[in-house]
């Protein structure tokens, strides 16, 4: 029998606990794509080259190693979750990832400590892999577990709302800074820590934040799952449940990452415009991308989920490698736009419900780490490796192999998506007071 809620929370609680957790996994989100925004700018600094292709793999590879660490996040923050509650995990999350930032703003390059330089960089970022692979799967939880079941799809939404809102961030400090503050040379020279800095700051700020959510579940209300509390034993006991995350994440997350992450180096080596302009291309996206998710996730609430996901595997499996295909020759702004936020909408039918789907498929007890574990498992091996993928095609001139790659993947959530229950129907959250 899953937990109950502690009290019956009011309209008005649910909205501040949903801010409150919502504002740490917008910074958390911030400090890990604030590495992809600068990588342009840092890569030199770390790994020395002619080559500039070469030096994005590099950066990139340790970029694939921070997400090597997000299984790991999600099997110990989650495990953390599920004994001492979400609030605790929450709080933990944030301080992580606000170290890995610091340790990066102040790391000296390559050319003052050598080798070092490059192996302290992916030592921070497998602090802050371990980071965000705890919080993904404990927000998702929290935020689910608030929301109530009416309107859990609307709520829980803002996780992606959220995330993308840090990316967002993340890619508006680069553009001030390449427009008002800085020169290209800045930039280059010392102008990238800045935003490190800024990243690890806020996570301090939100740690504190944190502290004062109300809790959403009771951790000691049924004594006979207090020993078996997120413990790998327990979720082994829901295997359909495990690698249906698996399943409808992995299309899901390849496609996430190339049309965001991915797409501002896309526009710059492949498309051919300046870094100033995919910069905005990408930021003018990601804006109405963030609006969407709301939108879909209401909808979800009236219609199911499983419709949303359906669509957003036949349009990703159809569509990827023909949007791809042209926006590599586009030389126009707003067609590059246009393409890519045509992508954006097909992917919302997964991001804007994919973490309250996964959270409706395990009882309380085992929550956090059946939501974070496979998740994170799922995105180290195919969300991780989709941009140095990318580069790899793209460094041996057949990058139109990476197109279809993409699509297949989306074909084999597809796939799961069909055969699965709706979790607006089928949910194991029904201790949620709604």
């Amino acid at each position: 029998m899953p937990d109950p809620i502690i009290q019956p929370p009011s309209t008005a609680s649910r909205i501040k606990s949903i801010i409150g957790g919502s504002l740490g996994n917008l910074v958390e989100w911030y400090d890990w794509y604030v590495y992809s925004a600068f990588t342009l700018y840092f890569a030199g600094a770390f790994f020395p080259s002619d080559n500039t292709t070469v030096q994005l793999l590099n950066t990139t590879g340790i970029f694939a190693v921070g997400f090597l660490m997000r299984p790991i996040g999600g099997w110990v923050m989650g495990t953390y979750a599920d004994k001492y509650g979400r609030k605790a995990a929450l709080t933990v999350s944030v301080l992580l990832m606000s170290i890995g930032s610091f340790v990066i703003a102040i790391t000296p390059g390559y050319k003052q400590i050598g080798i070092y330089a490059p192996a302290i960089l992916l030592l921070a970022r497998m602090v802050q892999g371990l980071s965000v692979g705890g919080e993904y799967g404990t927000s998702a939880t929290y935020l689910s577990e608030m929301a109530g079941k009416r309107r859990r799809g609307f709520y829980s939404s803002f996780q992606y709302v959220t995330l993308i809102a840090g990316q967002l961030i993340a890619l508006g400090v680069l553009v001030l800074l390449q427009r008002i503050f800085l020169t290209e040379d800045q930039l280059h020279a010392w102008g990238w820590r800045i935003p490190f800095a800024i990243g690890g700051v806020l996570a301090i700020s939100v740690m504190y934040l944190r502290r004062s959510l109300q809790e959403s579940v009771t951790l000691h209300s049924h004594p006979q799952h207090i020993s078996t509390r997120g413990t790998i034993k327990e979720l082994a006991k829901h295997p359909k449940a495990v690698f249906t995350v698996v399943g409808l994440t992995l299309g899901g997350t390849v496609a996430f990452y190339t049309f965001t992450t991915y797409m501002q180096k896309f526009l710059v080596i492949t498309s051919g415009f300046s870094k100033s302009a995919a910069t905005l291309i990408s930021a003018l996206t990601l804006i109405v991308f963030m609006l969407l998710q709301p939108l879909f996730g209401m909808l979800s609430d009236k219609i199911g989920r499983k419709p949303l996901l359906i669509t957003f595997g036949v349009g990703g499996t159809l569509a990827t490698v023909p949007i791809l295909m042209l926006l590599g020759h586009t030389k126009d702004f707003w067609t590059a736009f246009a393409l890519i936020m045509i992508a954006l909408i097909i992917v919302s039918g997964y991001t804007s419900i994919n973490a309250v789907v996964k959270a409706e498929m395990f009882p309380a007890h085992v929550r956090a780490l059946g939501v974070g574990f496979p998740y994170g498992v799922a995105v180290s091996l195919f969300g991780g490796t989709a941009e140095p993928l990318a580069l790899v095609f793209k460094n041996y001139n057949h990058q139109e192999w990476f197109y279809w790659y993409v699509a297949f993947c989306v074909l084999i959530s597809l796939l799961v998506y069909i055969n699965m229950k709706d979790t607006r129907e089928h949910s194991k959250m029904e201790a949620v007071h709604d």
